[in-house]
């Protein structure tokens, strides 16, 4: 049997870290590297018996990241974030990879994420599904700023259960992570040499709302199916928005 270890990089996440570090209990170790909490998130943590790093200087979630499994014991990483949870067909799903050393498998973990508490069930979140088992021999974390990932040479599957992800609880905190992922995006951006003005800016975002609540059946998700393509068509003009006064 394999010994795993999850890793995760957390900030002032008190109201999420104990559902999510219960949901792991099972792990053979669990990492925690904390980049400036500045609430109970630290003890909450200690409390339930994880190990606490700290992180010296922010280069980004991929870098991040992957210092969080650069720290861990085991070669066999989960990793998580603090506002999800891994349900309970999913904890027997992947302590029976564990006892068949996970087939030498990198997983993919689908999720089924929660938007001002309501479950979404499309707006392109319905295929979501992110790697997050995979054997740190073979496989690592991108360097990006935002919207990081892993890379691995190993065989990829898709576990059959589901890993709830508790994001956005209220638009204000929506807000306030786009604006964060927006900055990040920006700089990720002009240094790939991407360049932007405000009409670019409006068509981005106008699409995505088309996009995400026309052919991804937001529309179907109701009134918080709305208000997520609404946000996150937002977060998308913001995004070029910025990139467009770099410019300047």
């Amino acid at each position: 049997m394999e010994q795993l270890s999850a890793v995760l990089i957390v900030k002032n996440e008190e109201k999420n870290i104990a559902r999510c570090l219960k949901s792991i209990s099972w792990v053979d170790e669990i990492v925690i590297l904390d980049t400036g909490s500045s609430d109970a998130t630290v003890n909450i943590c200690k409390q339930l018996g994880a190990k606490i790093y700290y992180l010296d200087k922010w280069e980004g979630f991929g870098k991040a990241k992957q210092q969080a499994v650069d720290l861990a014991t085991f070669d066999w990483i989960l990793s998580i974030d603090a506002d999800e949870e891994i349900s309970s067909e999913l904890q027997k799903e992947l302590q029976e990879l564990k006892t068949k050393r996970f087939e030498n498998t990198a997983w993919r973990l689908k999720r089924r994420s929660y938007y001002l508490g309501k479950p979404i069930h499309f707006c392109g979140w319905q295929n979501d599904a992110p790697l997050r088992v995979f054997n740190r021999k073979q496989g690592k974390f991108n360097e990006k700023l935002v919207h990081e990932g892993v890379q691995t040479s190993q065989k990829v599957k898709s576990c059959k259960h589901y890993l709830y992800h508790f994001t956005n609880p209220t638009a204000e905190v929506h807000y306030t992570k786009m604006r964060l992922y927006g900055e990040l995006s920006t700089k990720q951006l002009y240094a790939q040499g991407k360049r932007a003005n405000e009409f670019i800016a409006w068509v981005r975002g106008i699409f995505k709302f088309l996009k995400m609540f026309i052919f991804q059946l937001g529309f179907l998700d109701g009134a918080k199916g709305f208000l997520l393509c609404k946000n996150s068509a937002w977060g998308v003009w913001y995004r070029y928005h910025l990139l467009g006064k770099m410019k300047k």
